[in-house]
């Protein structure tokens, strides 16, 4: 009977248009090999020209500039293109998206923001992101679980997903309903934890629903006061670090969204994942960084969005404009300090698929784009759990691969055109002639 349910779910996905997966299914287990003018080995940054790669169920089997071609394979000739390994996106909301973040949440029930998670993770994998963090539900508690899950088990189109369900956040904190009439008991974003044992409990409650790590929200409300960031800290770090142990003890992680100091230097010396926004980092915290490896996930894309794109702001441009050009100015010491870094957009409030814009704006600000590609697919690959399985093109690995047009070495804003995507051997959106 489920697995009646299953075939009728997914045949009801292919009717609306909502899965290509099926309609690329036509290749029946064929090995495919797949062919543009070049190859980036993400690693070394050496462009092979032309690529070739070959395909078989759901791995990469060869590499190179001409690889095997067996009896029966699927040729795909993707012209004047380079193949990547698919994007990863370190710090996504599936179930936000565009206009007012809290009224969404009070607003919409669990059953329709899951549905818009789905569109959500659909819209991503198109856009090249086979790979992606969810950082907190935002008040629909473990729902990112069943999105998860359905997406591995075919049911659905959408990137590898590892999910957080809730964040965990203090009373009155960063993601609390400060703004709502206190006499309506409006439900914060978050999962309340107050004290170290709360902390404790909040992970296992998450750990049992499903969740793959721990968001907490380390740091807020931000405010921008003589041209310097001050953004106060929420937990301690006694505090973080019974967070950090209790989620290692699950065989898991704790990412924190952290702005600014002291709260960045206490998720450093408690040993996170990683520090997202990370605007405002001092030297001993970048020591650290280096150090213990963590990673900053910058979170270009949605700054960028709230200061030169969205219509209609709630916020003051000025205060926008003004924590804008800080973080530029704080990401470029960041970037000659040699602090590593994986690529994050915090895509939800500004359109899914469009996240790909976060690579433009860390080159834009002081990376070269090699290293923003290494930053997003190897360090990537590594903080959500799958390093040397995803994030370059080698035999042994999934393959998940993309196509742009050009080089994106010499014009990152490729990885803004993916004409091809393959998820697991599976060819999820395709613009190429077949031979």
């Amino acid at each position: 009977m489920k697995t009646k349910y299953a075939s009728a779910c997914a045949f009801m996905l292919v009717l609306a248009g909502y899965w290509p997966t099926a309609i690329a299914q036509q290749t029946a287990g064929r090995p495919i090999v797949l062919h543009a003018a070049h190859l980036l080995e993400v690693d070394t940054g050496h462009l092979v020209t032309p690529g070739e790669i070959l395909v078989e169920r759901d791995r990469i089997t060869d590499v190179g500039s001409s690889v095997r071609h067996p009896t029966g394979a699927d040729v795909i000739d993707l012209g004047d293109s380079t193949l990547l390994p698919g994007l990863i996106d370190a710090h996504v909301h599936l179930f936000l998206h565009p206009g007012s973040e809290d009224l969404q949440t009070v607003e919409e029930s669990v059953p329709q923001r899951t549905i818009q998670a789905v569109l959500a993770a659909r819209d991503d994998l198109m856009a090249g992101f086979t790979a992606e963090r969810d950082m907190g539900t935002e008040g629909a508690g473990s729902a990112d679980t069943a999105v998860r899950d359905a997406i591995n088990r075919g049911l659905l189109p959408g990137p590898r997903l590892r999910i957080s369900g809730n964040a965990i956040d203090i009373l009155g904190g960063h993601e609390d309903a400060i703004g709502f009439n206190p006499a309506q008991h409006v439900l914060s974003n978050a999962t309340y934890a107050n004290t170290v044992d709360e902390i404790i409990a909040a992970i296992r409650q998450q750990h049992k629903e499903g969740s793959d790590f721990a968001k907490i929200y380390e740091t807020g409300p931000d405010q921008m006061r003589d041209g310097v960031l001050h953004s106060p800290y929420q937990y301690t770090l006694v505090q973080l670090k019974a967070g950090v142990e209790e989620a290692a003890r699950l065989g898991a992680s704790v990412a924190v969204h952290a702005m600014g100091e002291p709260g960045t230097l206490y998720a450093a010396q408690a040993g996170v994942a990683s520090i997202d926004h990370a605007t405002q980092l001092s030297d001993e915290t970048m020591r650290i960084m280096k150090q213990k490896q963590i990673p900053a996930v910058p979170t270009f894309a949605i700054f960028d969005y709230f200061a030169h794109q969205r219509s209609g702001q709630s916020v003051a441009t000025e205060r926008v404009d003004a924590m804008f050009e800080y973080k530029i100015k704080e990401f470029k010491k960041q970037v000659a300090a040699g602090i590593p870094f994986a690529v994050g957009s915090d895509v939800g409030p500004f359109p899914h698929g469009t996240q790909a814009r976060e690579l433009v704006l860390m080159v834009k600000y002081g990376m070269t784009p090699l290293a923003v590609l290494q930053a997003d697919m190897i360090n990537g690959a590594k903080l959500l759990g799958w390093g040397g399985q995803i994030g370059e093109l080698k035999p042994g690995y999934y393959a998940d691969i993309i196509a742009v047009p050009g080089s994106p070495l010499d014009d990152i804003t490729a990885v803004q055109r993916v004409s091809f995507v393959m998820k697991g051997g599976v060819i999820e959106r395709r613009a190429a002639r077949v031979r």
